[in-house]
């Protein structure tokens, strides 16, 4: 090898090697806190309160006072009942919404105090011992809440110290958290997701944090493993006792648990940063605007009142719909069990097992394969959200649609970018694979195999590092 390669070889090295040590003592803080962190998240996910669980303390639809039909089109039109008074939510193609009136000359009840006050009292089944109107917390930062702000928080007097969280929108509850569940939070998720409030609530600015972060922490892993496997002999020339690492205490844990695990850890911290997608390479593409709001479609209230009233019985809502041209009113259609019925006729519906309309979603590729998924794979691993029509395009992105069966709702759009983004993140990162998934405790043992590879890795750095920092003052004294 010329002088020259050596020169720049051995320069390299030392880069490395400066490199993985001083920031390794700060990376292997965080790699600690994530692995932790990731352990809890196993068994206490983020706090969310879902549709059907939003509705649980709704109240049934009083039909005697229904006595305004709105004379309008919208994308969805949904009957509900609104602090004891029906109303109308009218949402628009543009995810605009409105309540109005469904009992002729009564206004819909405002949402403040006192509305929050009686509605959290009759969804927790207790007393709420305050109300207060905030923008955002902790719990409600994300974007999904915008159009629920500001945001009614009541303080539930109940064993569980719960908090429900109140939109001002459409008056019902949009999130709920209990004492349990934010203080295994802030050991799980906040920090894992480096999510306190103060980063998370400027959406630009908690991205570049996590990707700055993750960043310099991929260089401090793909380092150590280089200068893990050159320290490392296998062979005959081996170090003093046969052993394979030079290292003994701290260092050889690190150095061994770095070597086992350093591509699942390294896997691990690359996944995590893909998480927020730096630039937006695995953003794929979406259908044309025009075509979306046509797939969606208009409705409007029709179909015999009375008659919809006697087939309802004790719903909490009745939903018309009209996405892919399917005419559909569903009642109760948050719930486990929704009833779907046909708007003209109010017989009951089956689902569908093709989607013609839907190809308009997809104008430059035809459709080539229709399936009904029935259970997850390794594209869809939400089993509650199935069955669903899964629709195969041959377009330049090789599209896939998924689409509710019942109401012919668009639920997901996929394409191949998105494809390979389910397989470098969401996969590496969680290991939701469907067989492992389906055979637990097998998924639980896999996490934990390499949790706890990873905690000793970062642990027996943070010491390192530590004694490290403290030689040079114990060498002044």
């Amino acid at each position: 090898m010329p002088r020259s390669d050596r020169h720049w070889g051995k320069a390299a090295l030392r880069l490395a090697f400066l490199t993985h040590r001083w920031a390794g003592i700060v990376a292997c803080l965080f790699f600690a806190m994530w692995f932790a962190s990731g352990l809890v998240m196993l068994y206490v996910p983020y706090p969310a309160l879902g549709p059907a669980q939003g509705w649980a303390g709704a109240a049934a639809i009083d039909w005697a006072r229904v006595t305004e039909v709105p004379a309008v089109t919208a994308r969805r039109i949904t009957l509900e009942m609104r602090d004891g008074q029906p109303v109308w939510r009218i949402e628009g193609g543009e995810g605009e919404t409105r309540i109005i009136p469904a009992q002729r000359g009564v206004r819909p009840a405002p949402v403040d105090a006192g509305y929050v006050r009686r509605v959290a009292g009759r969804f927790e089944h207790a007393p709420v011992m305050s109300v207060e109107r905030i923008d955002d917390d902790q719990w409600t930062v994300a974007g999904g809440f915008d159009r629920h702000r500001p945001l009614w928080k009541a303080a539930i007097d109940d064993a569980d110290a719960t908090h429900l969280y109140i939109s001002s929108l459409t008056g019902q509850p949009v999130q709920r958290t209990t004492r349990e569940q934010r203080v295994w939070n802030w050991l799980g998720s906040v920090p894992h997701w480096l999510y306190p409030t103060v980063v998370r609530r400027d959406n630009a600015m908690w991205r570049q944090v996590v990707m700055w972060v993750s960043g310099a922490c991929i260089a401090v892993a793909l380092t150590g493993m280089w200068i893990g496997i050159l320290r490392m002999r296998i062979g005959r020339r081996r170090y003093r006792g046969g052993r394979i690492t030079p290292y003994r205490g701290w260092m050889m844990w690190h150095h061994v648990s770095g070597l086992l695990g350093g591509v699942m850890l390294t896997t691990w911290i690359v996944s995590g940063w893909l998480s927020v997608d730096p630039g937006r390479v695995f953003a794929g593409g979406a259908a044309p605007v025009a075509a979306m709001r046509d797939y969606a479609g208009q409705t409007a209230v029709s179909g015999d009142l009375a008659a919809l009233a006697r087939l309802a019985g004790d719903a909490r809502s009745i939903a018309w719909s009209a996405d892919g041209g399917l005419a559909r009113i569903a009642i109760d259609r948050a719930s486990p069990h929704p009833r779907w019925l046909d708007r003209t006729t109010l017989s009951p519906v089956r689902p569908v097992s093709a989607m013609a309309s839907a190809a308009m979603l997809v104008p430059d590729g035809g459709m080539i394969a229709t399936e009904t998924l029935v259970r997850p794979d390794f594209y869809w691993t939400d089993a509650a959200r199935l069955p669903l029509l899964r629709l195969r395009f041959d377009d330049a992105a090789r599209t896939w649609l998924y689409i509710d069966p019942m109401s012919g709702a668009l639920v997901q759009r996929q394409d191949a970018t998105r494809r390979a983004y389910r397989w470098v993140y969401t996969l590496l990162h969680t290991w939701d694979w469907p067989w492992l998934t389906a055979h637990r405790p097998a998924w639980d043992v896999w996490m934990w195999l390499w949790s706890i590879a990873g905690l000793v890795m970062s642990v027996s750095g943070v010491v390192i590092g530590w004694r490290r920092l403290r030689r040079p003052a114990r060498r002044a004294a």
